[in-house]
């Protein structure tokens, strides 16, 4: 039976298209308790999720800062603010707002240096990186799981170095092992174009054309190295058969940085099912990224759109093999409701909303990521004691005109004897005005 207060009988109602006050009195206590539960519920939703993000904060896998730094600074961080930087999606204020506890940043320079000066570009951009790393008492950087653990107790924004794109090594072993002195401990073997030695999932650059688009002997030895040292392999950009060739010689797991799942979106820069199944198999991670263009490839992008991705990798191989990679300033377009890294919690609520268990959210927060930074520094111990690599790749492989190879000088003609007077360069700059010599 209706409660008293809404019960209705033929002295109820009033005169015709009247309502009696007793009815509206009712109606309203039922709008307001409604409008209060709703709240409430809201309230509560949202205190979930920063309960969950402040004991399990986010390991976020790929942020370009660095590349934005570059392009409208010049690298200047004395012209910079990184507490706010309103005209970018990523800055310090934010990261805190979003509960991110480690970035990984990308030191990436553009696939047009790989035949010119994209090793002293990577310096640079790991420079910048290290700085702002180190020059903010918020962040701080570091190179080890432990450390990363360590800064999260300090309160601390853990930084994570990386390399996107191995053309930054100039096919070079030494360089990678110097890289990984820098405190480097991610590279993701190619970006958009191909390297001499490992094939891209784009076609955007006609470099190292191959018929067979997947590791050389060489890149199977790069893979090698950094298991060696500790360093993350990150397929991310790979062509398909160059992360099956990666993922069958690593003895450690390797990751996605910011990929999503082909059978949700089919672009190729996703990770199909089979290939999924041969991550599951390494113990590696893919780490969902927020693309506009990776998350839905038709229509507009949303929070939906994105947690669709992480259902269905949870359906193809389970949950303790995802992580998150925003892309945050590596592109423009990103989903409605996820513009910017504060937007994170928008994100994990809309998992829970779907039934995902918390410790299963906690694992794609950071445990997974952890697991496998793990697992990498496991692999290294275990090779403590194999001797650097020195596989050299065949110069007929990497020709380019800016690479010097180290050969005798040509023995040099005889010269006739300098004439007597003032050298030839001093002739030429007494002839030179005075006022142009002193800018010298």
């Amino acid at each position: 039976m209706a409660p008293a207060s809404l019960r209705f009988t033929d002295a109820t109602f009033g005169p015709a298209g009247s309502m009696p006050s007793t009815i509206c009195s009712s109606i309203f206590r039922l709008a307001m308790f409604s409008s209060v539960c709703g709240q409430l519920l809201g309230d509560s939703e949202t205190d979930r999720v920063q309960d969950l993000m402040s004991r399990y904060p986010l390991i976020d896998g790929h942020n370009d800062l660095a590349l934005q730094l570059r392009r409208h600074y010049h690298n200047l961080l004395s012209r910079v603010d990184l507490q706010h930087l309103p005209s970018m999606a990523t800055d310090i204020a934010r990261l805190r707002a979003g509960r991110v506890q480690t970035q990984v940043f990308a030191a990436y320079v553009l696939c047009g240096a790989q035949e010119k000066d994209a090793v002293r570009l990577t310096l640079e951009q790991l420079d910048v990186i290290r700085r702002m790393c180190t020059e903010y008492t918020d962040m701080e950087l570091v190179t080890t799981a432990e450390g990363l653990r360590g800064a999260e107790s300090r309160g601390k924004i853990a930084c994570v170095l990386s390399i996107e794109g191995g053309h930054s090594l100039d096919s070079s072993l030494p360089t990678l092992r110097m890289f990984y002195l820098l405190g480097v401990r991610s590279m993701a073997l190619t970006h958009n174009c191909n390297t001499p030695w490992a094939g891209s999932s784009s076609d955007l650059y006609n470099f190292y054309q191959r018929e067979n688009n997947t590791l050389t002997l060489f890149g199977q030895a790069v893979v090698q190295e950094m298991n060696r040292l500790g360093m993350i392999v990150d397929l991310s950009h790979s062509s398909w058969e160059t992360a099956r060739a990666a993922i069958s010689v690593s003895k450690a797991p390797v990751v996605f940085s910011h990929s999503s799942a082909y059978a949700i979106c089919n672009h190729s820069r996703n990770v199909p099912d089979w290939l999924l199944h041969e991550l599951k198999k390494n113990r590696g991670l893919i780490m969902v990224t927020l693309f506009s263009d990776f998350v839905a490839c038709e229509g507009q992008a949303n929070v939906s759109s994105v947690a669709d991705h992480f259902d269905h990798i949870r359906n193809t191989i389970g949950a303790e093999f995802i992580g998150i990679g925003g892309d945050y300033e590596g592109v423009l377009r990103f989903p409605l409701g996820l513009e910017d890294v504060s937007k994170y919690p928008v994100l994990i609520k809309e998992l829970l909303r779907r039934k995902w268990p918390e410790q299963e959210v906690a694992g794609v927060l950071r445990q997974n990521f952890l697991r496998v930074f793990d697992e990498v520094e496991k692999v290294r111990d275990e090779l403590r004691l194999s001797p650097p690599g020195e596989a050299q790749i065949a110069p007929e492989e990497v020709d380019h005109p800016c690479r010097l190879v180290l050969r005798p000088p040509r023995p040099q003609a005889p010269t006739s004897a300098p004439s007597s007077g003032p050298p030839r360069f001093l002739s030429v700059a007494l002839l030179l005005p005075a006022s142009l010599l002193a800018l010298h």
